[in-house]
């Protein structure tokens, strides 16, 4: 089970856009999950982040400068929760 979505930005645009967008995916899928902004440059480089958005669960990096669709970001958690 997720316990944890980071989203690693400096608070850029789509770092905003992908903040929101995992959000919305966790109140849809009605998880208890915690999201967390990560914005700090020593935080985002020790994660392995070296392209901004990205996205980790429970702190692993799991995208890296790209936004996923809504659709493919519930997919993921739901999966991501399946398999643990």
């Amino acid at each position: 089970m997720i316990n944890s979505i980071q989203v690693y930005g400096p608070g850029c645009a789509n770092c905003q856009k992908l903040y929101k967008l995992a959000v919305e995916a966790v109140d849809e899928i009605g998880a208890d999950i915690k999201i967390e902004k990560v914005e700090n440059l020593n935080d985002m480089m020790a994660a392995g982040v070296m392209r901004t958005p990205g996205l980790g669960f429970d702190g692993r990096v799991v995208l890296q400068g790209k936004i996923p669709n809504a659709a493919t970001l519930k997919n993921w958690i739901i999966n991501h929760n399946e398999n643990k």
